[in-house]
Formats: C-alpha cells, structure tokens, sequence
C-alpha cells in the first residue's frame, strides 16, 4: 500500500495570512471556488487555517433543432441559468467532447435470456462510438446484483472485456433493479471524469430490491449522474414497468427508449454515445442557503443567434451535498 506523507499545520503569521488571502480570492472568483477562514489560538502562538470548499454545479445541457440535430458553435451569452427562479452567473462553459465516466445497468433475469446477445452488440456499438478516454463499468443483475471487474480492473474501455463482463451472469431468477441502479450510483464515483452517466438496459420491472423506487429516486438526483434507459418490453408482461425508467431518465436529464425489438438496442446505444459527446457544459457557483439541503430547481433558458426553434434538455434540478473541507495544504499550495 502506498504510503501517504503526514502533512505539517499550514502557519503563517496573521499578517502575511491576510495578504495571502487577498490574493487568492481573485482566482476563487474565476474558478468557481469559495474559501473559509478559520483562525483559533493555541498556547501563545496564533494559528491560522485556510479551508477551500468546491461549490460549482455542473449542468450538462442539450442543444438539438426540431429533427434532433445537435447545435453547434452557441456561446455562454446564448444560455441563462436559473436556480429557483433566480439568475446564475456562469462561471464555467464548454463545448466539447469530454470524458464520461458509464455504467452498464445490464437485466439477466430469467425473461432477458433470448435477448442478451442483442444486449451485448449494443455494448460493443457503445464502446466504439465513445470517447477513446471513456471509462466504462457493467453491473450485472437478476435477484442479485454484481459489479463486474474487467479483467482485474473497476473501469475499461476495451469492448471486449465488457462483452465478457456481461456474460459472467447467466440469466436466470428475478429481478432487483432498484438495488443494481444504485450499485451503478455508488461505483460511478470512483470514476476519474466529472461528467458520469448510467445506462440501464431491462424492462423495467422491479420484483427482488431491498431498496424502495423513492429512495433510489433521491439517490439519483443527489449524484448528478444523467441516466439513459433502453427499456426492452413486451406488452402484456405484468412484471414489466417503463414507467420507472421514464422517470428515472427524466428526473436525471437523459433518454428513456422503449422497444419490442431487442435488435434495436445498438440503434439506441449509438444514439446515447452521441448525446453524451454533444453537449454544452455550465457551471455557477449556487447561493448559500441556510436549513435544511432541499431539492433546488434548475431551468436553462436560451436565445438562438438564428432565431431558430430550439430544444434545450438538462436535469430539472439537484440536491446539494454537503462539501468537505480541504485544506490549503492537501490541494498543493506551497507552505
């Protein structure tokens, strides 16, 4: 195990503290930082620690004309954020193509057998119209869940080790996805991106979790995870529920597909590659809100240069975290 240098108390004289503040607070306001002073003395000595507390919400955002076609080339004066009917000051604005940390929610009970071999040539559609520096995860599911490592490692981008991550499970029992959705929820954080996503491929039906669709829900929506479903149904199947992955996708910012033919599945796994590469990426830094860490609305508002009809798809909203404190030291300015 490597092993991790004990860091010494960050101690300045007050003095020079004050100076060395003054000068950071002008790059807080660039990147979207807030910093805390804490102070406190000890014996005769005067100590003095400086805390540095992230608080930018990211917003990826959607930008398609009427027939779906991404929009391209808008700048950060097109867009307008709003936190509970309030105007945001953007701090962050991308176009580009970046790196996404993806969970592969993949059904293996009894129902999906004749359709998982569809299942994985939509995975292997998925892995090579990425982004070459995605990373990518499968949790694998029936009345058990279990996350598949890849060839002894939590993340791949080789299609082919998710191929065999996705048959490690034969399709057999019931069917537990809330508890599978969360598992993805949880691994997704130790991804190396920012930007994170789920994929769920089932019918939605939901007969073995431990975990209620309201707690997962609220899950959800604290991750900041976009979450995409392919909902493989036959009507007339009582176990089968789409409505949850509607709600799911809708809650999150992503897309819920729905069809009767498994074949269809790498048509939608193409499409959502391509969604999460055509994006614009906001950030603001919120309001300090005293009480309790309610769920806070998010509307993005825009102006076409063209004065075309667009259509813009984001999350409708998040609850905040609470933030960790780091010191000066751990982020790695010099003492």
């Amino acid at each position: 195990m490597r092993s991790q240098r004990q860091l010494r108390p960050f101690e300045v004289p007050l003095k020079k503290l004050f100076v060395f503040l003054l000068l950071l607070l002008p790059i807080a306001a660039i990147v979207g930082q807030r910093f805390t002073l804490v102070s406190s003395a000890v014996g005769e000595d005067a100590q003095a620690k400086i805390t540095l507390t992230s608080a930018l919400v990211v917003v990826p955002v959607n930008v398609t004309d009427e027939n779906g076609t991404f929009i391209s080339g808008l700048k950060a004066q097109n867009f307008k954020v709003f936190e509970d009917g309030r105007q945001q000051d953007v701090t962050l604005f991308k176009e580009e193509d970046t790196p996404v940390t993806v969970g592969l929610i993949v059904d293996h009970s009894f129902s999906m057998g004749p359709k998982l071999p569809a299942v994985a040539s939509a995975v292997d559609t998925f892995a090579h119209s990425s982004n070459p520096e995605d990373e990518m995860f499968v949790v694998d599911f029936n009345e058990n869940v279990s996350v598949e490592l890849m060839r002894g490692k939590p993340f791949t981008h080789d299609a082919v080790a998710l191929r065999q991550a996705l048959y490690a499970v034969s399709a057999r029992g019931q069917t537990a996805l809330y508890d599978a959705v969360i598992e993805g929820l949880t691994h997704v954080e130790l991804g190396q991106w920012d930007k994170r996503a789920l994929i769920i491929v089932s019918d939605g039906g939901d007969n073995a979790s431990h975990a209620k669709f309201a707690d997962l829900l609220i899950q959800a929506q604290r991750s900041h995870v976009v979450i995409y479903s392919i909902g493989l149904v036959d009507q007339g199947q009582e176990e089968e529920n789409p409505k949850v992955l509607k709600k799911l996708s809708k809650a999150t910012g992503g897309i819920t597909f729905l069809t009767k033919q498994s074949d269809e599945a790498a048509t939608f796994t193409r499409r959502i590659a391509r969604d999460l590469r055509e994006q614009y990426t906001l950030g603001y830094v919120p309001p300090l809100k005293k009480g309790p860490n309610s769920f806070r609305k998010i509307v993005v508002q825009m102006s076409s240069p063209a004065a075309r009809k667009l259509r813009v798809r984001t999350r409708p909203g998040y609850f905040p975290t609470e933030t960790k404190p780091q010191s000066v030291q751990a982020l790695g300015v010099p003492q």
